[in-house]
């Protein structure tokens, strides 16, 4: 960097001088006036948006720009004010030339009556048309609908954020319309099409990935405490199919990976080469100990699976090389306890194997956890996150009012194992809104998310149930 760089950067100070600004100050101050270079827009933001009345803040007559604040260099638009009320995560669909987004609705399951005056559950798993934005409602019954991904075989995992929640798969969700959850204890449908996956964890599902040959990531959203004193938080898990998947057509759900499997939960070790475990051991190498999936939060505890603070919404990095996968997750925390959430990533070297101890108990370890990105009291409560496609920049998104979406750059040839600095890219507006579902599209120039859960009583219903926005951003560039 040549001396013209730095001092436009505040970053050459007097030597001894008592007025020299304060070094983590001008840092900042570089890399915010090298948005433009480094990021794809051309300037963040400043400060958050400020309280709105969080009744009756969202109007019919709205633009985008009264829902958000935006970096410089992008735009927004509404793709649609007609998704149902408690929009959350989305995956685009099918996975080649997409034409659909594939959206989980957040919201209980309880009746409400539509427009023809019939009693319906509220939608769980809708469609979104990306050239038009007509919505229309795949799956109802569900409670609190979260994690979606289109699987590589194209058929869609939706899973719930319950404690009880499941995991379903939906074998044609272009074709599939109006089909209702009947029993969420058992995972009956009203579709031959849709089958619940018993072998995968029952947990409060949120973000998830999965290799190609259908091993999946997830974690439980669970609070340390929860379920009593010194009760673990919410584990991580990895579901091993019983017939990886090895390219072949998926017309049945029965030829499915996800039919059969086993499920595994997370346990960090102390030591490097044994099994050591117990409060402390958070990050670092570790090794999967089978659970029972019915049972999963009980067992996971009972076995010493390492307990996280509330993880959510979890990517594959798409730009990892090495062997395995690379994959990360938020850990929520609460900003109220001071505790301003983190993203950790983990390498898998071996995801279809879990390692065993030798004779003399000593382990391979294949599977690291380490922190990415921590939080501040400005940039916390992490919820949802992406990956920009051809950059390796990972977005993250705040859970909470007037929550805002940040952009962190992969981790540089540095010292550390850390994001190399973190712009403001958004901000809600509305104080009853949070942004949630942050996804990028294949080109990487182009984002879609969700203003969740905004006062509804000024807007017009669909089909008789209250509705969300959600809303494309342009102008990416990489």
């Amino acid at each position: 960097m040549n001396k013209q760089t730095l001092l436009a950067a505040g970053l050459i100070l007097c030597a001894g001088s008592a007025s020299a600004e304060d070094f983590g100050v001008a840092v900042e101050k570089m890399l915010n006036a090298q948005v433009g270079v480094r990021f794809g827009f051309e300037a963040g933001i400043g400060p958050s948006a400020g309280e709105s009345p969080e009744e009756g803040y969202r109007q019919p007559a709205h633009l985008p720009t009264d829902s958000i604040i935006l970096a410089k260099g992008l735009k927004a638009e509404f793709l649609s004010r007609d998704v149902a009320n408690d929009l959350d995560m989305m995956a685009f669909y099918p996975l080649e030339k997409p034409t659909h987004l594939i959206a989980c609705i957040e919201s209980d399951r309880e009746f409400s009556k539509a427009a023809d005056g019939a009693l319906k559950f509220n939608p769980s798993v809708q469609r979104i048309d990306l050239a038009t934005g007509k919505v229309e409602t795949i799956l109802r019954g569900m409670a609190a609908c979260d994690g979606i991904r289109t699987t590589p075989w194209n058929t869609v995992l939706a899973t719930e954020e319950e404690d009880d929640g499941k995991a379903y798969e939906l074998l044609k969700p272009l074709e599939t319309t109006n089909e209702t959850v009947m029993n969420r204890a058992s995972g009956e449908t009203t579709s031959a099409d849709i089958a619940v996956r018993l072998a995968m964890p029952t947990m409060a599902w949120e973000g998830f990935t999965m290799t190609r040959e259908g091993v999946v990531y997830g974690g439980d959203e669970l609070r340390p405490g929860t379920a009593g004193p010194e009760a673990d938080g919410g584990a991580l898990y990895k579901f091993i199919p019983a017939a990886p998947w090895t390219g072949q057509p998926v017309t049945t759900l029965d030829a499915s990976p996800f039919a059969a499997g086993k499920t595994y939960a997370f346990r960090a070790s102390c030591q490097g080469d044994k099994v050591q475990y117990g409060q402390g051991c958070e990050i670092g190498a570790g090794d999967w100990i089978e659970i029972e999936p019915a049972d999963a939060r009980a067992d996971a505890d009972a076995k010493g699976a390492t307990g996280f603070y509330r993880p959510e919404d979890l990517h594959t990095d798409p730009l990892y090389a090495g062997e395995g996968i690379r994959f990360c997750f938020a850990n929520t925390g609460n900003e109220a306890a001071r505790n301003y959430a983190e993203v950790i990533c983990a390498v898998d070297q071996k995801p279809l194997e879990i390692p065993t101890a030798d004779a003399k108990g000593k382990v391979k370890f294949t599977t690291v956890f380490n922190r990415f990105v921590e939080g501040d009291a400005d940039f916390n409560s992490f919820d949802n996150l992406d990956f920009q496609p051809g950059t390796g920049t990972l977005y993250v998104v705040e859970d909470h009012s007037n929550g805002d979406i940040f952009a962190c750059l992969p981790d540089g040839a540095d010292r550390d194992i850390k994001t190399d600095g973190c712009v403001k890219m958004l901000s809600v507006k509305d104080t009853s809104a949070e942004p949630t579902g942050f996804i990028f599209d294949a080109s990487g120039t182009v984002a879609y998310v969700s203003i969740q859960h905004s006062d509804d009583k000024a807007m017009p219903k669909v089909d008789g149930f209250a509705t969300d926005d959600l809303i494309r951003i342009t102008g990416f560039k990489k």
